[in-house]
């Protein structure tokens, strides 16, 4: 979790809780790995324990780790599936159709999307 700039415009635990969601997404940290520790976490960022652990909370009470007694924060299982389709489903829900509003604003074709997509995307 190196290099994170907090920003003011949300509290600092939901912005700790979503690096650990990007890091998961991102298979930085896969099923099994283990959460640094919430005193370690404090100390490299200079942050209060007690937001660290309600980050950690959140990420618990929707499943996505689990607290393993006496050995700490662990990613589970089903995170990286239930991540991906609730980020699938906010995408789709949120910005899908901004991006089709503005696709339609601009006259573009499926074809030219498609042509236009940047080199070594996916086709």
């Amino acid at each position: 979790m190196t290099n994170i700039q907090w920003s003011d415009g949300a509290p600092i635990y939901r912005q700790l809780k979503e690096r650990v969601i990007a890091m998961m997404l991102d298979g930085v940290l896969k099923p099994g790995d283990a959460l640094p520790s919430v005193r370690q976490v404090a100390a490299e960022y200079q942050l209060n324990p007690i937001t660290v652990s309600r980050a950690y909370q959140e990420l618990a009470d929707e499943s996505l780790v689990e607290k393993r007694r006496g050995l700490g924060m662990y990613v589970t299982d089903e995170a990286a599936k239930k991540l991906l389709l609730n980020e699938r489903d906010r995408f789709l829900r949120e910005e899908w159709p901004l991006v089709l509003e503005r696709i339609q604003r601009l006259g573009l074709s499926l074809d030219e999307l498609m042509r236009a997509q940047p080199e070594g995307g996916a086709r």
